[in-house]
């Protein structure tokens, strides 16, 4: 009974990882495209700062997919995000997040462009 239970939260922590991985990509693509300017324009951190950001999170991620996939349920799946290590996938869902969520829309708001959702 056990092994279901690792499987599902194997299977959850993948999918949240896999989620992270995208949303982190797809910031970084937005970060690298958008004009330096527009970063000061909504009082944030530099370009630089948010590509950098966003290149670390995707990278997190990225080694958290993999090794989640090497490992597969063999190890109590549960045990990698409460460990030390998970902290690091939990800080790279915490930077997309806010990323995705704070800093795209008012940037994209200034620039008159809309890249996940319908002009209006």
């Amino acid at each position: 009974m056990g092994w279901i239970v690792n499987l599902i939260i194997f299977v959850l922590m993948l999918a949240l990882t896999g989620l992270t991985l995208v949303g982190a990509v797809a910031g970084l693509v937005h970060a690298v495209v958008t004009r330096p300017d527009a970063y000061p324009a909504i009082d944030t951190k530099s370009k630089g700062f948010w590509v950098a950001i966003m290149a670390v999170c995707a990278a997190v991620a990225a080694l958290f997919g993999v090794l989640r996939v090497l490992t597969l349920p063999i190890m109590a799946a549960g045990a990698v995000l409460t460990s030390f290590a998970g902290l690091f996938l939990l800080a790279s869902m915490v930077g997309t997040s806010v990323y995705l969520v704070d800093i795209r829309p008012r940037i994209d708001e200034i620039q008159g462009r809309s890249w996940f959702r319908k002009a209006a």
